[in-house]
């Protein structure tokens, strides 16, 4: 079939009414599938249910130290949890803090603890007439959410197949005071699957910000979730490279392991520079006592080393990688050639990113919900929920069954062609 575009205005009305009649047919099917968010599948979580029997009543769970980690003690992590987070990112484990479950309130606490008394010393961002972080995007909904929620203003920062806008993020950084951050998933980034290029990471560890209290939030949360043994991307050490650079306090890495082990029961870790560990360790001496060691123990005792991890990992490959294979087939095979979206084809991470024609992502994501297939809403991948565009969408595979994937898909693309066209008649 020729592109959209290029059909007549008879073509396309033609096509239109085919397109409704199918549409009113998959509605007729009953669908109830959702792939909003980044979930693992019950298979993945079936597959980790082994890190139950790790402990029971009679285990001994000290660690290699003689520490009891059913007590106090070891505020910010045991070691031997802090050495396996440590090689997940390819740190050093003195420089990793490891917290309960979800990195992300991790993040969130970095940004509340910044505007009620500052960075190492610097003026409390609340106190400060204008506070600005730079939102790379398409991005993650829920790094924004952060920002918004504590009334920083937000700057999009448009994402490239190498990463950020680096001409943009260094002008930024470098003539505003103002700018006291930026939000990074540097590997199979959400949703685009892209890695940050050498190049990017170099000058990102080279910036030279006006604000002396400036944090590059670098959320590494997909470090080791590959789907192919052959295709892996890998990406330069960031915490090092600034260190290189003389800049060795301005980086804060995120990761955990709620998509390797369980998204309710995982363990998350914090990377940074001295000076940064012993800043945050203050605020945690108030916050809490300690987060839970016997989980911490169990990870250990469970994935062992960073091999158990990649091997792990290989596993949960196996599960998602068809999921994966079956959108991205149907989506070649549906809509190669019409003009009408384009996607990315990521060897990595939990998403594929999809660009429809300018002004239809909305008219799209609402209509699969109104045929049962439920997707992140549009315009989330961009700061306030405003894609000024109108036109990315963020599909999430891993949940569903490669079965009601393809189905999901098949509607996803019927949605797609239907707006489409409806979009390029009202311009006839």
């Amino acid at each position: 079939m020729k592109p959209y575009k290029e059909m007549s205005k008879d073509e396309l009305v033609s096509l239109k009414a085919e397109l409704d009649k199918q549409f009113e047919d998959a509605k007729s099917k009953g669908l109830k599938l959702d792939m909003s968010r980044g979930k693992q599948s019950v298979a993945q979580l079936d597959m980790t249910m082994g890190l139950m029997d790790v402990f029971d009543s009679s285990s001994v769970l000290k660690t290699e130290d003689g520490m009891d980690c059913r007590n106090y003690g070891l505020m910010d992590g045991i070691p031997e949890a802090k050495k396996l987070l440590g090689d997940m990112i390819g740190v050093p484990a003195e420089n990793v803090l490891v917290f309960g479950n979800s990195s992300l309130s991790v993040m969130y606490d970095i940004i509340s603890h910044a505007m009620t008394h500052g960075i190492m010393g610097s003026t409390p961002w609340c106190k400060l007439d204008k506070v600005k972080f730079l939102c790379p995007a398409p991005g993650y909904d829920r790094h924004f959410k952060i920002t918004e929620y504590f009334g920083v203003e937000m700057i999009t920062i448009p994402m490239t197949l190498e990463g950020p806008d680096m001409d943009l993020v260094e002008k930024y950084v470098s003539e505003d005071a103002a700018v006291k951050g930026i939000w990074c998933v540097p590997k199979y980034s959400n949703p685009l699957g892209i890695s940050f290029s050498d190049e990017t990471v170099r000058r990102f560890a080279n910036l030279k910000p006006a604000a002396k209290d400036f944090r590059i939030i670098w959320d590494n949360a997909y470090a080791v979730h590959h789907l192919y043994d052959d295709k892996q991307d890998t990406i330069l050490e960031i915490l090092s490279e600034c260190e290189k650079a003389g800049n060795p306090d301005m980086v804060i890495e995120l990761c955990s392991t709620s998509k390797v082990s369980f998204a309710g029961g995982g363990i998350a870790g914090l990377a940074a520079s001295k000076a940064n560990l012993d800043y945050i360790r203050e605020s945690m001496t108030v916050r809490t006592i300690g987060y839970d060691k016997v989980n911490q123990l169990r990870h250990v005792k469970y994935f062992k080393d960073i091999n158990g991890i990649a091997a792990h990992m290989k596993k949960h490959a196996d599960i998602i990688r068809p999921k994966f294979e079956a959108v991205l087939d149907v989506l070649d095979r549906e809509l190669n050639g019409l003009g009408v979206g384009e996607w990315t084809k990521p060897v990595g991470g939990y998403f594929i990113s999809f660009d429809s024609m300018e002004g239809c992502a909305k008219e799209i994501v609402a209509k699969c919900k109104e045929a049962g297939v439920v997707l992140t809403g549009a315009g989330a991948t961009f700061p306030y929920g405003k894609d000024p565009k109108d036109s990315n969408i963020r599909i999430a595979p891993t949940f569903p069954t490669p079965e009601e994937m393809a189905a999901a898909t098949d509607l996803f693309v019927l949605c797609v062609k239907l707006v489409s066209v409806n979009k390029l008649l009202e311009s006839k």
